[in-house]
């Protein structure tokens, strides 16, 4: 049997070339490293022209509430980007150099055919395993730097260049080392001629792809400083041929943003640009989630879950390698040297028992990993949740809820990325280099080739055809997001739909989301058994190429039939997690596109903050002054024009004027769910940014409008105000708002539930709740935004009762539509165009007969209107002004008749009318 040499297959009567020894060292070892050099300063320079971000001011701003789980404390900012500093060529030049790139392909094509033919031509001849290696691996490179030229349409850039020089040296030294072993030309022969021309001409070939690349580098360079000393731009900030790549945006809000915009977070429809490591780095905020920096148990955890895969590693090669050894033993030809391997098999029997996912390790290395995996979800997820709650008034108003639920649903996503990286896609990737080393090792070079051609495009195409099934995926996530965003909204908004009888159209509605996600899902899954089989194409290619080489061996005796079930196993083991990769790289794709909507969650900013020097509020006297302040919601439309007023403490400041006219506005910036844009607001002398947002909100109390209470009994919303407080302090605050003996009367008492949003309660009653709640609270300062607008006069008289208990002793600010309720306010604040037009009391604006004494004078025409017409009413119920034959109970009163109604002169000392 010959010599099992590794690199010395061919039988040695075959007759080979002359060949020194640093020509087949050469042939060797120049193609692995141009692979490696190639693959690793790829990636350095994708990382280093990536976009980059000064950390110091990226921001991810949580809830200020304590939390277990710890959270990197980043300070708030606009992010500052380097641009990609990469050669941009016009499209031409690209094609150039694609060509360019084929030509040299098929030199080396040529090389290979002039080898086949020449073995074919001269029987009993071989050109040397070294150089068919050698010129083997130089079509696979030139492939893998034609498909990195088509990756992006930066390409070629400096590590494309580099290569062609490299592989330009390496055959200039290859023609020079022959030469010299052939001193005289009379002693090549027409094949060694044909091999020398196309060595010369792709010499030739080369220098000039370098060449031309140097020029336009060289041009371009000078033109970027030109442009950058034109200008006094940074170099930073200019890519090298002006790209356009500036508005290229992940999520982030740009530091000039258009006036209209989509939200940072909405949906993407196609993947985006840029490098991956520029994708890549976007998730890098939520990395610290991902590793348990404080607790050394879960540390020493996922140390022991890396040392198993490492162990895994060395079954998967050991398994193939014992199973050669039992059918080595079992084929020996003499009869007295057959035995049975008891203990070669009980060992192969052990070790597949350890071996794969479902083995022993596999399984103890899962339950290891469980609660890393909780703490990550925990951790994220929560912090998701406490960064929603962070945002300011702005994002709420414009969200919807069912796309912000199904954001925060994604928690496991990343957690699930993490997983599948650590313990699939990487343990794949090392088998495949250990399967490389062993079949070099233990076979020759010609099976390590085969692998590495393999598994080399194999990857490819596998990553390939899943960035073509990228978009068509995102497709169908964004169909499914949308489906349940048409889900949830009809649910919350059911009583609406009753409302219209529009059950038929929210039917249709979301048959026609699911008929959209299914179409979508039709694609991407026709789609994925294409990749399958493409996948299997590759791999069977392969396997046909390393059996046949194997059975050539086992043939001639160069190896024994144990060698062959090695390989055969061996390459069917590794087949596994190669057919799956596919699998991996949706599943991690799928992982990403999900946390996508998360990571751009957090990247939403929220536009009022602490300031960097604020302090706790202490005790609050009440004391308020608006100066100067200016505010618009949208700069197109100012909602405040330098509006100013001051309000003592205790006392009761109304604010009247037309819808639209700032009245919300001012509270909203009282509560700072807003800063203003000029002009400040200061309470007890200064300025509320000197003060924290949560100090300053637990000074205020809120009565609005709309109460929205939770789904929970009636003393939960009670205590929500005030968790510590005692049941006799939520009755006491019940009775000062009137409510304590109308919850008795509930079946279940206190212990009522409230249902969905406070709805299965009155206005009047979730009105006399929330003034109860803010009791509960005991603020400084209270907040009554149309408290009683929509409720009844009988309801308001009791209400009123109850604002009167509250608002004791407190600064109070009040938004009436009524202004029976405000005569008694210390003084009433006239907003019209976000201005203050007429401020006083009660008396002094009427005597001024200014905008309040006119809508005073209104409401009491349309009381007397009402009045009479309710007389009318109570004689006769169904008299009217209606079409002849019909009769309404209903009272109208039309623009007409109230401009029309008799004045009654105004004497500011009745109660006043009611609307």
């Amino acid at each position: 049997m010959a010599s099992q040499t590794p690199f010395i297959t061919m039988p040695i009567r075959l007759e080979q070339p002359t060949s020194s020894r640093f020509l087949t060292t050469l042939h060797y070892l120049f193609p692995v490293f141009l692979l490696f050099f190639f693959i690793i300063f790829l990636a350095a320079w994708s990382v280093y022209t990536s976009e980059t971000t000064d950390p110091t001011k990226e921001s991810i701003l949580f809830a200020r509430r304590k939390s277990s789980i710890s959270k990197p404390n980043v300070a708030s900012g606009h992010e500052t980007r380097k641009l990609p500093n990469k050669p941009l060529l016009s499209s031409f030049a690209r094609s150039v150099f694609n060509w360019a790139t084929v030509g040299l392909t098929v030199t080396y094509i040529l090389d290979a055919a002039n080898l086949i033919l020449h073995a074919l031509t001269k029987k009993g001849w071989w050109a040397g395993q070294d150089t068919v290696i050698y010129n083997v691996s130089l079509i696979f490179l030139s492939l893998t730097l034609l498909a990195s030229q088509l990756e992006s349409k930066y390409y070629p850039v400096v590590p494309h260049a580099t290569s062609w020089f490299m592989i330009l040296c390496a055959e200039i030294t290859i023609l020079i080392e022959d030469s010299s072993l052939h001193t005289r030309f009379s002693e090549w022969d027409q094949w060694q001629i044909a091999l020398a021309a196309v060595a010369g001409f792709r010499i030739v070939w080369l220098a000039g792809m370098v060449f031309v690349w140097g020029l336009l580098y060289v041009r371009e360079k000078r033109k970027r400083i030109q442009l950058e000393s034109d200008s006094g731009t940074s170099s930073e900030t200019t890519s090298l041929l002006g790209s356009d790549d500036s508005n290229q945006d992940y999520g982030a809000t740009p530091a000039q943003a258009p006036a209209a915009k989509s939200p940072g977070w909405a949906r993407r429809d196609k993947n985006p640009e840029g490098s991956w490591w520029d994708y890549l780095k976007g998730y890098k905020m939520l990395f610290p989630y991902l590793w348990p920096s404080k607790d050394r148990k879960l540390q020493f955890t996922m140390f022991v879950c890396i040392l198993i895969v490492i162990i895994q590693r060395w079954i998967n090669v050991k398994v193939p390698d014992q199973l050669g050894k039992i059918t080595k033993i079992l084929g020996e030809d003499k009869a007295e040297e057959r035995r049975i391997p008891w203990f070669d098999i009980f060992l192969y029997l052990f070790l597949r028992f350890l071996q794969g996912s479902s083995g022993l390790l596999g399984v103890f290395r899962s339950i290891l990993w469980i609660p890393i995996s909780q703490y990550s979800y925990r951790a994220i997820s929560q912090a998701a949740f406490e960064h929603v709650h962070s945002l300011s008034l702005d994002f709420h108003l414009g969200k919807k809820t069912g796309e912000v639920l199904s954001a925060l649903s994604k928690g496991a996503s990343i957690n699930n990325f993490l997983e599948m990286v650590t313990f699939q896609v990487l343990p794949m990737l090392l088998d495949l280099n250990v399967a490389v080393i062993y079949f070099l090792t233990n076979y020759d070079a010609y099976y390590a080739l085969i692998l590495i051609i393999v598994t080399g495009a194999y990857l490819h195409v596998t990553v390939r055809m899943a960035r073509w099934r990228a978009d068509i995926r995102r497709t169908m996530v964004n169909k499914s997001r949308e489906e349940d965003a048409v889900k949830n909204d009809s649910m919350i908004a059911y009583e609406t739909v009753k409302y219209f009888n529009a059950e038929a159209y929210e039917f249709n509605r979301y048959k026609g989301a699911v008929s959209a996600y299914q179409t979508a899902e039709y694609s991407v899954l026709t789609s994925l058994n294409i990749m399958n089989v493409t996948q299997n194409l590759m791999f069977t290619l392969g396997l046909v190429a390393a059996c046949s080489l194997s059975a050539y061996q086992v043939t001639t005796g160069q190896a024994d039939v144990g060698k062959f079930v090695t390989l055969l196993t061996y390459l069917a083991q590794l087949q596994g997690p190669l057919n799956f990769f596919g699998t991996f790289y949706r599943s991690i794709q799928s992982s990403m596109i999900n946390s996508e909507r998360m990571l751009e969650l957090f990247r939403e900013k929220p536009s009022v903050i602490d300031e960097d020097h604020a302090k706790p509020l202490p005790d609050c006297e009440g004391h308020l002054e608006f100066d100067n302040v200016h505010f618009a919601y949208d700069e197109r439309k100012p909602a405040l024009r330098g509006l100013s007023f001051e309000a003592a403490p205790g006392t009761t400041t109304a604010f009247v004027g037309e819808s639209g006219g700032g009245k919300t506005t001012i509270l909203r910036l009282i509560f700072r769910f807003y800063n203003t844009s000029m002009g400040a607001i200061r309470i007890d002398g200064r300025d509320v940014r000197d003060y924290t947002i949560e100090s300053l909100r637990e000074k205020i109390g809120v009565v609005p409008q709309d109460t929205v209470l939770f789904n929970e009994s009636l003393m939960y919303n009670l205590k929500y105000a005030n968790p510590s407080a005692t049941d006799e302090d939520v009755y006491r605050a019940c009775e000062a708002a009137s409510i304590h003996d109308k919850i008795l009367t509930f079946p279940d008492g206190y212990n009522t539930k409230v249902g969905e949003r406070g709805l299965r309660l009155s206005g009047g009653e979730k009105q006399r709740v929330a003034i109860a709640r803010t009791i509960i609270k005991n603020p400084k300062i209270i907040l009554l935004d149309e408290a009683t607008a929509s409720l009844d006069s009988e309801t308001e008289q009791h209400i009123q009762s109850a604002l009167k208990e509250l608002t004791a002793g407190r600064t109070t600010f009040v938004i009436a539509h009524r202004l029976s309720t405000i005569t008694n306010a210390n003084q009433i604040v006239v907003v019209a165009n976000g201005r203050v037009a007429e401020v006083g009391t009660h008396e002094e604006l009427l005597s001024l007969g200014g905008k309040y004494c006119s809508m005073w004078n209104r409401q009491i025409r349309a009381e007397e209107k009402l009045k009479k017409l309710q007389a009318v009413h109570d004689e006769d119920p169904y008299s009217g002004e209606n079409t002849p034959g019909t009769r309404t109970p209903y009272i109208t009163v039309s623009d007409t008749e109230l401009e029309n109604a008799p004045v009654t002169p105004a004497n500011g000392t009745t109660g006043g009318p009611m609307v």
